[in-house]
């Protein structure tokens, strides 16, 4: 008999030829793959998105704050939306940080998250200019009896 080790007793360093290939940089690169593509369906950059995604998530978190009171739909759906934009942008810099960089970082959470909100605001002002100025109809997605008409809102008043 030979003093062979029981498998789990055999470390395999990555310089072995018969390592396993799975280790944990390429976890670590798929994991953020993962999130690169989760935070794009999320994030403004596809163009596609917001019919499929941000605005089904922007509706149901304005029927949720809509239950407190029903002045809260509208504002509840910015807000949502808006909150959709910002987890979608957090989450492709998280994940393109696990796909470029070989060894882990100290991530700073607030730094990403900070970057994620002034992006994801300047987009959603852009948004709602293009709708107050009816440059963007988006009046296919409420019912005849309950428009949508941000412009009648008076701005000034408060």
């Amino acid at each position: 008999m030979t003093d062979a080790k029981p498998a789990s007793e055999i470390e395999l360093s990555p310089a072995d030829p018969g390592a396993n290939p799975v280790n944990g940089f390429t976890l670590r690169r798929l994991k953020g793959g993962f999130l690169i593509g989760l935070g794009y369906l999320l994030s403004p950059l596809c163009w596609w998105n917001d019919l499929v995604f941000n605005l089904p998530i922007a509706y149901c978190f304005g029927y949720v704050c809509s239950w407190v009171s029903a002045d809260f739909f509208l504002p509840g759906t910015i807000a949502g939306y808006w909150l959709s934009n910002v987890i979608g942008i957090v989450l492709m810099q998280v994940g393109v940080v696990d796909v470029v960089q070989k060894q882990p970082r100290d991530r700073s959470l607030k730094k990403d998250i900070v970057m994620g909100i002034v992006t994801s605001t300047l987009y959603t002002v852009l948004v709602l200019g293009l709708v107050y100025f009816k440059i963007l109809d988006v009046s296919f997605l409420f019912p005849a009896d309950a428009s949508l008409d941000i412009s009648s809102i008076d701005l000034t008043s408060r």
